[in-house]
């Protein structure tokens, strides 16, 4: 209900400030829901890999065991304290390859709420250039 007056609620300073007060709570929302969107998918992601890790782990710890026991049978008359320090030295490097994989970093584009952070810079650029006068 504005009567064109300068003061009232829809014209003038007042009304610029609540329009551009507005916009802000609009542009902090759709940011606010793009970082739950990506929780989200972040959580999934790392749930699947969970499980498929814990599944990956016990069917290989499984088929090494079936495989250890089967060479060391295998060779338990001539060679078993050779074959032993063998299996023992190729489950070692197995399991220095696997660390060394698990901390190497990560590359750039794996950041989680990537897609936030760049939205959140491109509005920070975007107001420096509107409040900074283009500079």
């Amino acid at each position: 209900m504005t009567d064109g007056t300068p003061g009232r609620a829809g014209g003038g300073l007042r009304g610029a400030l609540g329009q551009l007060g507005a916009s802000l709570v609009e542009l902090l929302r759709t940011r606010l829901e793009l970082a739950a969107i990506e929780l989200g998918e972040e959580r999934e992601r790392a749930i699947r890999s969970l499980v498929l890790i814990h599944v990956t782990v016990l069917a290989f710890a499984f088929a090494l065991l079936a495989l250890s026991t089967l060479v060391v049978v295998w060779f338990w008359d001539s060679y078993r304290i050779a074959v032993l320090c063998g299996m023992t030295a190729v489950y070692l490097a197995i399991g220095l390859v696997a660390l060394w994989r698990f901390t190497r970093p990560r590359r750039p584009e794996d950041r989680p709420f990537a897609g936030t952070l760049a939205e959140l810079e491109r509005d920070r650029a975007w107001l420096g250039d509107e409040l900074g006068g283009g500079k």
